[in-house]
């Protein structure tokens, strides 16, 4: 069987890779006013930021429609029997949704989707981890059992400068955002079960970041080798200096840097931080 790897543009997998390794991607798109702009094919960053410091009404985001899954399987069916889906969490978008309910209406393909329950980079751990089985020959249903494993090990903490972000975008209720605006906490956030909540309640942004390092050094401790990703949204020079901390702190770990794209900054605002993990397949 003849297996292809099919992820969402918020895996924010540079395009040069995707080609490299034959990896299909859908997008989201972000809406300014009546412009629409789909992630990774008609907007950069640096113009998606340029229109945010323009001002104005603060853009919206929108799923892939279930048309474009159903060309996006019927494509990739003229070359390959099966296909793994491997999404953003089905609690902050309905991009894993559309994807089941598109493959219904497709022939000649089997379809599997995969909800990693999380976004970004962490998402992307899990894409590659795909490729490599695809490699290896392994069948669709051993890829998304060792895909269900990876979530027991796979972790991703942020930190954002402004809750009205994701208040205004629904990811975030308006209570939680109310405390942290009143606080002027720097709260460390994660996903739990499928959508973003609240980790902890920090003062500041140095306090916030240190006590996301010392969770991952929980984890590394046990012996493992891990991969591990800096994410930032217009803020790299502070996420390039973290991680060259962290790289001293944990010399046994594999350090990367990526940024939030269009779609996921809109909901974080500019200026968050992130870090995510996974366990280092030899």
């Amino acid at each position: 069987m003849k297996t292809a790897i099919l992820t969402d543009s918020t895996a924010y997998l540079p395009k040069a890779l995707r080609d490299e390794l034959n990896i299909f991607m859908i997008p989201l798109s972000v809406i300014f006013g009546e412009d629409a702009y789909r992630e990774e094919l008609d907007i950069t960053m640096k113009e998606f930021y340029g229109k945010i410091n323009e001002g104005g009404k603060l853009p919206t985001t929108s799923q892939p429609v279930i048309g474009h899954f159903v060309d996006m399987y019927e494509q990739i069916a003229k070359e390959y029997d099966a296909v793994i889906g491997i999404y953003l969490s089905s609690g902050i978008s309905g991009t894993y949704q559309s994807s089941l309910t598109a493959a219904d209406m497709v022939e000649g393909l089997d379809v599997y989707s995969f909800d990693t329950e999380l976004s970004c980079t962490p998402q992307a751990f899990y894409v590659l981890r795909a490729v490599e089985m695809v490699k290896q020959g392994k069948m669709p249903g051993e890829i998304l059992a060792e895909l269900t494993e990876m979530k027991k090990w796979t972790k991703a903490y942020f930190m954002v400068d402004d809750l009205n972000h994701l208040k205004r975008g629904g990811r975030l209720s308006g209570a939680q955002a109310l405390i942290g605006s009143l606080l002027q906490v720097k709260p460390i956030l994660h996903f739990n079960d499928k959508v973003i909540v609240p980790f902890e309640k920090i003062r500041t942004s140095k306090k916030a970041l240190k006590r996301i390092a010392d969770l991952f050094e929980e984890e590394y401790k046990k012996g493992d080798k891990f991969q591990a990703v800096i994410i930032h949204a217009n803020r790299e020079d502070e996420a390039r200096k973290w991680m060259t901390e962290l790289k001293k702190r944990f010399p046994n770990a594999e350090f990367g840097i990526s940024s939030f794209g269009p779609v996921v900054a809109t909901h974080l605002g500019e200026g968050a931080l992130a870090m995510g993990w996974t366990k280092k397949v030899e």
